[in-house]
């Protein structure tokens, strides 16, 4: 007895399609939730939109295209849009070079020149310092909540903190 690919049978495919179905509502849901939240975390890190939206694309097809089990959504997509940024820094070490702003725009309603140089100020800092400053500024988290979403020890984190602050009123003078 031969089997074609229409003689699999029914409840196999309904499983499919309804687990299927079901992670694709769930990261349409997390994503509505959640994108431009992360969006804006990957442009803190990487200062280009263009790759933000890169990295959050990658990290969203990559959960549907493998069906990843999640428990806590939002620490599993933080993570994973943070580890795929700091991948995108680590392949283009080169800098980059353009006039065109790179960073959301910080103080809505501020003046431009206060913004550009707060924004230019930002791009400065390195990575690290400019993830702890969107975590904890932009995204309300403590010290240790920040400690835990990027594995670094507290004190890190607040070092971290402490000098990108130290920069920026340098800058800023």
């Amino acid at each position: 007895m031969s089997r074609s690919s229409s003689s699999f049978p029914a409840p196999a495919k309904c499983i499919l399609h309804r687990i299927y179905g079901k992670c694709r509502r769930y990261v349409s849901r997390v994503y509505a939730e959640s994108g431009p939240r992360l969006y804006r975390y990957a442009l803190m890190i990487l200062a280009d939109h263009r790759d933000a939206e890169d990295v959050v694309q990658q990290v969203f097809t990559a959960v549907l295209t493998k069906g990843t089990a999640i428990e806590d959504g939002a620490a599993y997509f933080r993570t994973a849009v943070r580890n795929a940024a700091y991948s995108l820094l680590r392949q283009r070490r080169t800098a980059r070079a353009g006039g065109a702003p790179r960073l959301e725009p910080i103080a809505p309603g501020g003046r431009a020149a206060q913004q550009a140089a707060l924004e230019q100020a930002l791009r400065s800092l390195p990575p690290e310092q400019r993830e702890v400053v969107h975590l904890h500024v932009y995204e309300g988290m403590t010290f240790r909540e920040v400690a835990a979403a990027t594995g670094a020890p507290p004190n890190t984190v607040a070092a971290r903190y402490r000098y990108a602050l130290e920069k920026l009123r340098m800058l800023l003078q």
